[in-house]
């Protein structure tokens, strides 16, 4: 064997030794992502069997399989009102951060101008800003112009809330975007509004419906904030499920949690479909 096999050796084994803990090391990060996964989904999974329980029982697995707890929940005035109340506050929440999103994350993506730093950052400060503080800000702002207990006062503070994340999403959108299109259209004799509606929001639209959907269920789910906002008359369905929680733990709440879940994983799957697939690459 001559030396310079000789000296490689060594090198050799250390090569074998780290690609073996590596792999090692790669089924231990898998075995402890999936574990994770598993905590944190079999509590909402296990809600599922619960809701098709009977009723004046909260126990799993169920005694007696029936859905009598879903006809309570859409049979009862004290569970229809929160749930017509949630639907309103996010589809208005929803319209309204679209309009204002839109416009605002592609001037920020598009276009330089002083202060833009301070603006962006001041846009985003609700996400910044702890929610339990900015529940208080609000009811206290919200007071002085009689609009605590209103679904106008409720909408707005939503909006503050959720158009943020629906920028996010816009502006992640914009950035793909290829400017050189609608320097273009400028060049053609196009307006800027024409290049806006007729160039940039076609591209935008599955970024635009992303966020909408977004929006929509971080709205609809929103408990904080409510709390702080709501009255008896404009009591949202998370509200009221906390107020369930809190007071007499009524088995419909399972229910209400599987639809909820259902709706989440809907949306999501939506959202995941909206987006763009990724180009295939050639060889």
């Amino acid at each position: 064997m001559s030396t310079s096999m000789q000296a490689s050796l060594p090198a050799v084994r250390r090569g074998v030794v780290v690609d073996g803990l590596a792999r090692r090391y790669a089924r231990l990060r898998n075995v402890i992502a999936i574990l994770v996964y598993v905590f944190i989904l079999v509590p909402t999974l296990i809600v599922i069997p619960i809701s098709f329980g009977g009723d004046g029982e909260l126990t799993f697995p169920p005694r007696v399989w029936s859905t009598s707890l879903y006809v309570h929940l859409f049979t009862s005035d004290s569970w229809v009102g929160p749930i017509l109340q949630s639907l309103k506050v996010a589809s208005l929440t929803m319209l309204v951060s679209v309009l204002l999103g839109v416009p605002a994350a592609y001037g920020l993506v598009r276009h330089e101008f002083p202060g833009k730093r301070f603006v962006l950052l001041l846009l985003m400060s609700p996400i910044l800003v702890p929610v339990i503080v900015m529940s208080l800000g609000l009811y206290l702002y919200l007071s002085r112009l009689h609009l605590v207990g209103s679904t106008l006062g409720l909408v707005m503070s939503h909006v503050a809330y959720v158009t943020p994340f629906m920028m996010m999403t816009v502006m992640a959108g914009v950035k793909k975007l290829d400017p050189a299109l609608e320097f273009a259209t400028t060049i053609m004799g196009a307006k800027r509004s024409t290049v806006f509606f007729k160039v940039v929001l076609p591209q935008l639209r599955p970024s635009i419906l992303a966020g909408a959907l977004f929006a929509f269920l971080v709205s609809f789910d929103e408990v904080v904030i409510a709390w702080f906002l709501t009255s008896p008359a404009t009591t949202t369905l998370p509200v009221r499920m906390y107020s369930s929680i809190q007071w007499d733990i009524s088995p419909v709440i399972a229910a209400v949690s599987a639809l909820l879940t259902l709706l989440s994983l809907i949306f999501c799957c939506v959202s995941v479909w909206l987006q763009p697939a990724a180009p295939e690459s050639s060889h």
